[in-house]
């Protein structure tokens, strides 16, 4: 069975090619056809890319948080293919949280780091769930509060919060990312006054087992149902 990988998309180069490496790794992994596409911003559509692969396939939605590309758009994109079977989205899965706890820690966190989690942010009440949600676990994997904060809309800012915690007495704050690839938001994490700033999640080993993962599950409902 085919798999389709469906990102939200970026005019920023960077984003493709991360998506363009899960894909490719997950191929190796799979030996089946995977292929990328985007619900926004750039092509292929997942229109576009169920043209040029018939047959039956599982897609995996991409989103770290359930919020309208999830609950709406994608299936929206996805109606008028029966053969395509729409399988869980990544959302705060504790094995991107560990992840993001990696990519800090590779950033430069000490013990006594105040720190943010710095998520895209959401009006959608089920994605800001799922920010909460990350940032709880997150601070379970690290043993220490972690403060939410949004880089677009939903909530305090992430300048903000690392201000609010160094006027707090924090001698270092440490900014997690909660994104999936380079862009616009993650280069505004750069100017927030944090100590240290992660990278995004991107082709992390993590990324790629939880696609395994998803595509296994989808398949096993199939094998159940049939």
């Amino acid at each position: 069975m085919n798999l389709l990988l469906v990102a939200h998309g970026t005019r920023d180069p960077a984003g493709a090619v991360v998506t363009e490496a899960v894909a490719a790794r997950v191929r190796a992994a799979l030996g089946v056809r995977v292929a990328a596409c985007y619900v926004d911003v750039r092509r292929p559509t997942p229109a576009d890319a169920l043209a040029g692969m018939p047959g039956p396939c599982v897609a995996v939605p991409m989103f770290l948080a359930a919020g309208y590309h999830v609950r709406v758009d994608v299936p929206a994109q996805l109606r008028g293919h029966p053969d395509v079977l729409l399988g869980e989205t990544f959302g705060p899965d504790p094995l991107l949280v560990a992840a993001a706890a990696a990519r800090l820690r590779g950033a430069g966190l000490r013990g006594g780091d105040a720190v943010v989690l710095a998520v895209a942010g959401s009006s959608d009440p089920c994605a800001r769930a799922d920010g909460a949600l990350a940032a709880r676990r997150l601070g379970r994997e690290l043993g220490r509060p972690v403060t939410l904060a949004t880089i677009a809309t939903g909530g305090p800012r992430v300048a903000d919060a690392v201000a609010g915690l160094r006027a707090a007495g924090a001698q270092r704050v440490a900014v997690a990312s909660w994104l999936l690839a380079p862009g616009l938001f993650q280069r505004t994490l750069a100017g927030c006054g944090a100590d240290a700033v992660a990278e995004p999640l991107a082709a992390h080993d993590a990324v790629v087992d939880l696609v395994l993962a998803r595509y296994a599950a989808a398949r096993a409902v199939t094998a159940r149902t049939a």
